[in-house]
């Protein structure tokens, strides 16, 4: 039988993921009963946080300055702006939350995890490059900092410190318990109502059942939101398309699990939380469908480097400075206005092997199990890392042929519409081709290649020694159909810096808070249009502990 104490907490957390297990543990340690609620089952602790590459922004780490890398605040900050392009009176909170978490990557954010047991692969990546002015969009210098362990060293302190706070008592939690309401009390926010979903057993990611079992209804001083996106509702993802992106495509693939749908975010906005920025999302252009899916329309992520050359449906090179790695939405709006929502990469076997990397854990068994051995393997192996030697031989995306005049053929009857003319193709490559024989060169793409050489970490085992497309030393040739792929919410709630949520009157709703991607990773939306990689994560971590010690504090 339940008792009352089963039922009852200082705060509820809805949703188990990453910024929902921060702000329950920082509550727990607070010495505060708290209840986590979440629709899936216990092996889905962690959320999408589990399936990440782990990557973490900071500013000006240890890690940063043994590569000779100077960062400081200022340039982080201006980097940020020049991102984000806040120009709305919605940012209002967005930008100070934006400032709060840059100051945050700048200073105790790597302290406060490594004190946990969290640790860092040295070397440190280089996402979204810009490649316009100072003041535009993208990472001036490297920033990327993959956790060692990759997404289950992320969520490994929490997931522990949670447990242990379920030990001694003070967490309790209810999985399989799918939320349908907020209880409001005069205006307050009390608790939560909804159904209880039978118990489970598959495994992390796949679909489970809904079929119902009962209901619950749970009471709290306080409710902190806690439950993600949209990416797995491609409907609403469509519904929400801004405009500016071209037309939504009609097939995307999913970067995360079909669960992933939106449904809390619909029901704290009927509740009258304020939702805002709905429009800014952030999907990838380099998805591939992923020959060993573990939920519905299962897509990955290639994290490229900066040789690969790209072509849009009709084969007609990206302009600068839309190249692999440097302006993820610069390029998808380019993509999708050319009328299709697919492209391609062509490159070669060399290229491949140094600078394909695939974002999930599971696809980076070397760095998720924290073995030195297989990750130095990356370096010295005669052939790409074996899951990206695996998509190129399973992947149905991939094609690799010895001849320009076969690859095209096999690119034209994957695509089904025949819009690639061989002879563009090659005039395109060739020229490409006449600018690696010297240091200096024209073509910014290139320039780029030998930019990212200059940078130890890149030269290491990023981006491959220039060399012709077309020289069959390097083959053999290889071509990637790059899809739409879902993946992030950029807005969501508003909420001050304690992760208290706005009303539509713009009013703080006493005990509603909203934390992670529900709050565009805090305030609504503290990326604005577009983001520097690295930072979804990180907002889970800071919005999380905001709300929690907020909500800790606010409880009698």
């Amino acid at each position: 039988m339940v008792g009352q104490a089963d039922l009852q907490a200082d705060v509820i957390v809805v949703g188990a993921g990453l910024a929902g297990l921060v702000a329950a543990t920082e509550i727990a340690d607070a010495g505060k009963r708290v209840i986590v609620v979440d629709q899936e089952a216990e092996q889905s602790l962690g959320g999408q946080a589990f399936w990440s590459f782990g990557g973490l922004f900071l500013v000006d780490s240890p890690e940063q300055r043994r590569l000779r890398i100077k960062d400081s605040f200022d340039l982080a900050w201006q980097d940020w702006l020049g991102t984000a392009g806040f120009d709305r009176d919605e940012d209002h909170w967005p930008k100070r939350w934006a400032q709060a978490y840059v100051n945050f990557a700048a200073t105790e954010k790597r302290d406060w995890l490594r004190a946990m047991g969290h640790r860092i692969f040295p070397v440190v990546g280089w996402a979204e490059r810009g490649g316009y002015d100072a003041m535009g969009h993208g990472n001036s210098v490297p920033r990327f900092h993959v956790t060692w362990g990759t997404g289950p060293g992320i969520i490994e302190p929490f997931v522990r410190r949670a447990q242990q706070a379920a030990k001694s008592g003070r967490l309790t939690f209810k999985f399989r318990h799918r939320v349908d309401a907020l209880t409001m009390t005069n205006g307050t926010v009390t608790g939560v109502s909804g159904t209880i979903l039978e118990p489970t057993t598959v495994e992390r990611g796949q679909t489970s059942s809904r079929t119902v079992t009962g209901d619950f209804a749970l009471t709290a001083q306080a409710v902190i939101v806690a439950s993600g996106g949209i990416g797995g509702n491609h409907d609403l993802v469509r519904q929400n398309w801004p405009a500016r992106l071209g037309a939504a495509p009609k097939r995307m693939i999913a970067g995360v699990p079909a669960h992933v749908d939106g449904r809390m975010i619909g029901i704290t906005e009927a509740a009258g939380a304020r939702l805002i920025n709905r429009d800014r999302m952030w999907h990838y252009v380099e998805g591939i469908q992923n020959w060993n899916p573990i939920w519905p329309n299962h897509g990955i992520r290639i994290l490229p480097g900066p040789s690969s050359m790209w072509f849009d449906a009709k084969g007609k090179r990206l302009p600068s400075p839309l190249y692999p790695g440097y302006d993820t939405l610069g390029q998808l709006e380019y993509i999708m206005k050319g009328g299709y929502d697919y492209s391609w990469f062509i490159l070669t076997q060399s290229i491949i092997k140094k600078e394909f990397a695939l974002s999930g854990s599971e696809q980076n068994p070397d760095l998720t199990s924290k073995s030195w051995r297989l990750t130095i393997k990356r370096a010295t192996n005669k052939g790409a890392p074996g899951p990206v030697e695996a998509f190129k031989k399973h992947g149905v995306d991939f094609i690799v042929r010895d001849s320009l005049d076969e690859l095209v053929a096999g690119m034209n009857a994957l695509a089904g519409d025949r819009l690639l003319v061989l002879d563009d193709i090659r005039q395109q490559i060739e020229a490409r081709d006449r600018e690696i024989d010297n240091p200096y060169v024209k073509d910014t793409q290139v320039m780029g290649i030998h930019n990212a050489r200059r940078y130890l970490g890149d030269k290491l085992i990023r981006t491959a020694r220039p060399h012709r497309i077309l020289d069959p030393a390097h083959g053999p040739l290889i071509a990637v159909r790059l899809n739409i792929l879902t993946r992030k919410t950029l807005g969501g709630f508003e909420t001050d810096l304690d992760s208290r949520a706005f009303g539509a009157d713009g009013q703080i709703i006493p005990g509603l808070y909203a934390v992670g991607e529900a709050a565009g990773f805090g305030g609504g939306g503290m990326h604005g249009y577009r983001a520097l990689e690295g930072t979804f994560l990180g907002g889970c971590l800071f919005s999380g502990r905001n709300a929690g010690r907020a909500a800790a504090k606010s409880v009698a």
